[in-house]
């Protein structure tokens, strides 16, 4: 008695096109690059209106964010330098952030500002985040890992990257086995 595995146990669309699960892998990162980008523009938008933020000493500002993480941090040299003008600083980060979650959002640049944002994670972990113990209590190393497969894949779907990418190739795929 022979037994046959049927290879197409799972129907295809009705469009004669992919099976789900080829849509589901297309599309497997766009959550993530959806809640990145939220959150990093978010974020910067917060450190822009919040006035108590952007002052060199205070209560909530910038300034005494990173002098109280100096000496805990892994790169204090990172911090000292960022000291002497905390407010510009801040300004850099806000707008970095807002930078990478507009350019994420829209897939524009994609794998530059998924760099970017792991940049800017990466410097928060070393820095703000490196005295949490254990280190998972820290937020930042986890953004910071989220953000690699998005450099790697960039935003394949649903993004000005794959619009352009399209039209370059005249809506075919540009290799065997590629995104759309």
């Amino acid at each position: 008695m022979t037994h046959d595995i049927r290879s197409d146990s799972h129907p295809p669309y009705l469009d004669g096109g992919h099976d789900w699960r080829d849509t589901a892998t297309r599309y497997a990162l766009l959550p993530l690059r959806v809640f990145l980008a939220i959150t990093f523009i978010y974020a910067g938008l917060d450190k822009l209106t919040d006035s108590a933020f952007m002052a060199d000493s205070g209560s909530g500002s910038i300034g005494d964010m990173m002098s109280a993480s100096r000496d805990s941090s892994a790169i204090p040299a990172l911090i000292d330098m960022a000291l002497e003008n905390p407010v510009g600083f801040g300004y850099a980060i806000a707008i970095g952030e807002l930078a990478v979650g507009i350019g994420t959002l829209l897939g524009l640049f994609s794998r530059l500002a998924a760099l970017g944002g792991a940049l800017i994670s990466l410097s928060l972990w070393l820095t703000v985040s490196w005295s949490a113990s254990p280190y998972y209590y820290g937020n930042d190393l986890p953004y910071f890992m989220a953000w690699i497969p998005l450099i790697l894949a960039g935003a394949p779907v649903l993004s000005v990257d794959a619009a352009i990418r399209s039209r370059r190739t005249g809506g075919r795929r540009h290799r065997a086995g590629a995104y759309r």
